[in-house]
């Protein structure tokens, strides 16, 4: 029997003490002391009078809950609406807190790191159906693959495209291009050099009616969660994807030829792939980075200190390893360059079309972010765990004007 009283008591206890700190701001000073009362005496309870002090610790408390007590008067109750705001409240700031501690999201602007991740880009309607959710079409799609139709028809015949009348307006989720061929305006989503490169409007003469531009879809960039606490707890790695921001980080303009804030020209937030640490040093001969890490004597190829560039320079799938002669910095030249003590050389997976270390210099661990872990959206074959998959199993071919034809198949 005293074992039950004991379960009883403790019961009790638990929710005597969950309600008065739960309503502690509704409670008056004389109810705070009585219910401090009520509890004491409960806790203090031992042997043959706990089962007494558990009825007796009841009763006070459904008197009070009643209104029943006359002395204190009844036990206020919170409204729904103040306890739905609570909860909103609480429940808010553990997200942000989360959110701002342990897992960000963010969306890839660029296709910099392309084809691992992809910014806005063009997808082929040629291409077949994806991983996830096969032969699905119509409004569903854009959903799910957070897609723009990226096609249009030629209404009437005409010459070549008119160039001089490219224009670019604001849309709701991508930014569009508008442009004439013969007296006819036509709009497809994506910036000026996107729709050059994928409508393919460069390569014809003439367009008799009737015929399609485009073939495809616009696609929103990879959204995904950063992972921020881990390079607290050890230094990042080789061939980690990361997120850095660009605070101090110049660059050449190449309008103007001067040197400007990369934040300015190129937005705060960045992605790469590290590829060399403090004390390596590093230099790009015949598009192959070379790296002589500390204390080493001789060179060796990036891919033989790290699997995950691998595929980097499989020149399958739209890798093409890194590009030498470009950039600012003299190691993309073939110039032996040493990393300095905490900073990080970082590059991007689509060398031709990415603005990294080879023209902001090295990034200094204060700027860094975190990992990059995983894709929640739009569900393509990249959703889930980052830098999984393996390179898609074609050559990757010639650049177009914006990105290599082989990546609007992925």
């Amino acid at each position: 029997m005293i074992f039950l009283d004991r379960r009883k008591q403790k019961k009790l206890l638990a929710e005597l003490k969950v309600r008065r700190c739960a309503e502690d701001d509704l409670l008056s000073p004389a109810l705070r002391v009585h219910f401090d009362e009520i509890i004491s005496a409960l806790e203090n309870a031992a042997g043959a009078d706990i089962a007494g002090a558990v009825k007796r610790a009841q009763d006070s408390y459904n008197a009070l809950c009643s209104g029943k007590n006359k002395q204190y008067g009844k036990f206020p109750e919170r409204k729904f609406m103040y306890s739905l705001l609570d909860l909103i409240f609480v429940v808010g700031a553990i997200a942000f807190g989360l959110r701002g501690l342990f897992f960000q999201p963010f969306r890839i602007p660029t296709g910099s790191m392309q084809p691992t991740l992809y910014g806005i880009h063009h997808r082929s309607s040629e291409t077949g159906s994806d991983r996830i959710f096969d032969k699905i079409s119509g409004t569903l799609h854009h959903l799910v693959y957070g897609t723009a139709d990226a096609s249009t028809v030629v209404k009437s015949p005409g010459g070549a495209v008119d160039w001089s009348s490219f224009q670019e307006v604001s849309g709701v989720l991508f930014d569009r291009t508008q442009f004439r061929i013969g007296n006819r305006i036509y709009e497809l989503p994506g910036n000026s050099r996107q729709v050059a490169d994928y409508s393919g409007l460069e390569k014809k003469e003439f367009y008799s009616g009737g015929e399609s531009i485009g073939n495809g879809y616009m696609t929103l960039g990879d959204h995904l969660f950063v992972e921020r606490f881990s390079i607290y707890l050890k230094e990042p790695a080789r061939g980690d994807i990361i997120v850095f921001n660009t605070e101090g980080l110049q660059v050449r303009d190449s309008y103007s030829d001067r040197v400007v804030l990369l934040e300015q020209t190129g937005g705060y937030y960045y992605i790469k792939r590290l590829a060399a640490l403090p004390g390596d040093t590093v230099k790009i001969v015949d598009n192959q980075l070379w790296v002589r890490t500390a204390g080493a004597e001789k060179f060796v190829r990036i891919q033989e200190l790290d699997g995950r560039f691998d595929k980097v320079y499989s020149m399958r799938g739209g890798y093409h390893g890194h590009l030498s002669n470009m950039g600012e910095y003299e190691f993309a030249y073939g110039k032996e360059y040493t990393i300095p003590e905490d900073c990080y050389l970082m590059l991007g997976d689509n060398s031709k079309f990415s603005m990294d270390s080879r023209f902001f210099g090295v990034v200094p661990r204060r700027n860094l972010i975190g990992r990059a872990w995983f894709v929640f959206y739009p569900f393509s074959r990249r959703v889930g765990l980052i830098d999984r998959n393996a390179p898609l199993d074609k050559p990757t071919g010639q650049p177009g004007i914006a990105a290599f034809p082989v990546m609007s198949e992925q």
